[in-house]
Order: C-alpha cells, then structure tokens, then sequence
C-alpha cells in the first residue's frame, strides 16, 4: 500500500511512496510533482451518482486525480489547495466524516461516500448542506485545515463544544447538534441573542467517544475579512 508522510511545516508537502500496483487518488489540483513511474488520470470517483453528490456537497471537482504506478516504484508530492497543516488518519476501526473542503488524498482501499445529514445540520450548517462526506473501507485518508490542526478526544459525559468553522473531521461514532449558542437552557430567541452578543457563529456539540480535528483558522472569518478589505471599490 501507498506509504503518506508530511514534509515541512507549517505548510507541509503531503509525501507519497509507492511501490509497482500501488493506487492513490486525491483532489483536483492536488499533485505538484510525480516521478515518471507513475501515471496520472482524472475519474470520477466513485461513480457518477456519487461524484456528482460530492460536487453538490461541499462544491469540490467532478474528476479526482488518479495516480498508480504502473511502470514501477516512485514518488510524488501533493499539496492542499488552503495555507495550512495536514494530518495522516488511519481508517478502519474508525471511519470519519469530513468537513467542506478537508478532502485531500487517500489510498485507493478508502471509499469517500456521500450521506444525507439531520435538517438542521443542513440548513444552518458548513458541512456540506443535506449531504456530507463519510470515509469506508481500510487505510489512509489525508485531511487538511486553514492554520494549525489539533486534536480533542471526547469522552463520555463531556460534551465538546466547536466553532463549526474550525471543524475539520471527526470520528464518525460521535454524535452531533448544531445550535447557535454555547449554552443548554436559554431557549431559541436567548440562544439568539446570545450568539449575535457574543460575536460567535453556529456551535457544534459533540458527545460519545472519538477524536475531531480542529484547524486554528476559519476559512469563512477569514474570506469575509478579505472581502472587506479589498471591497467593490479597492484595487490591487
């Protein structure tokens, strides 16, 4: 099997060996350099429901780059398309959902399926509208995040509660609620007014036992920042 590792920090390369009939596939855009060993295709993976459903769900390419070696042993190295970290997770045992945009390699024994999610996840969430994306099979999928990645273990009892725009992935036995407030007992409006006072966006509240990943930027904060710096008016 494809062998990952990471190169540098804190932007680092995402490196891949691979030995004569090794697979990995990963996002549009993603390779920087191969060694001729290796040959590179664009597919739809999954199928065409399904790529079709991840194009839909978090607005990522129809074709994923394929990369196999066929004529022998070689290298390549991969890259994500935000400035940030990356990090290896090992799927089996534990499987994951993916937040928008996490997406960057896997090894070609994951599958990336598509699923619907709860309403309210959907409605006021970033995690792919009605539908998000849940890793199967045995291997390793690569995730990336805006900044620096850092892992919190939820146990039972201690519910964890994350700005839903620095969510990056998260064992997909955790169960989740979105809400628009870090507190239990304030109603809808208080829950409101909270969150408008408080200057944060919508929470998610994990419970059960797993591991998410955290990204210390928001990719949203941080476009809306841009935005209003550079405005209608501005130029380069």
């Amino acid at each position: 099997m494809a062998q990952f590792s990471l190169i540098g920090s804190p932007d680092p390369f995402l490196h891949v060996s691979m030995r004569r009939g090794d697979k990995i596939y990963c996002e549009s855009n993603a390779m920087v350099m191969m060694e001729e060993a290796l040959e590179l295709k664009g597919k739809l993976q999954g199928g065409v429901v399904q790529s079709f459903l991840r194009r839909f769900a978090n607005d990522e390419s129809l074709f994923q780059q394929h990369i196999e070696a066929v004529h022998g042993d070689g290298d390549c190295l991969l890259s994500s398309t935000l400035d940030g970290d990356m990090q290896i997770l090992e799927v089996g045992t534990v499987q994951y959902t993916l937040a928008d945009g996490a997406f960057v390699a896997a090894t070609d024994t994951v599958n990336i399926n598509v699923k619907l999610q709860g309403l309210g996840g959907a409605i006021f969430g970033q995690t792919g509208g009605f539908l998000v994306m849940h890793t199967s099979g045995h291997g390793q999928v690569v995730v990336s995040g805006f900044g620096t990645l850092f892992e919190i273990d939820v146990q039972p009892g201690k519910d964890v509660i994350i700005d839903n725009g620095h969510v990056v992935c998260w064992d997909s036995r955790l169960t989740y609620n979105l809400s628009v407030s870090t507190s239990r007992s304030s109603g809808l409006l208080g829950n409101l007014v909270s969150s408008v006072t408080s200057g944060e966006g919508m929470v998610l509240r994990f419970s059960g036992q797993g591991k998410v990943v955290l990204c210390s930027r928001n990719r949203g904060n941080f476009l809306q920042w841009l935005l209003s710096k550079l405005g209608p008016n501005r130029s380069a």
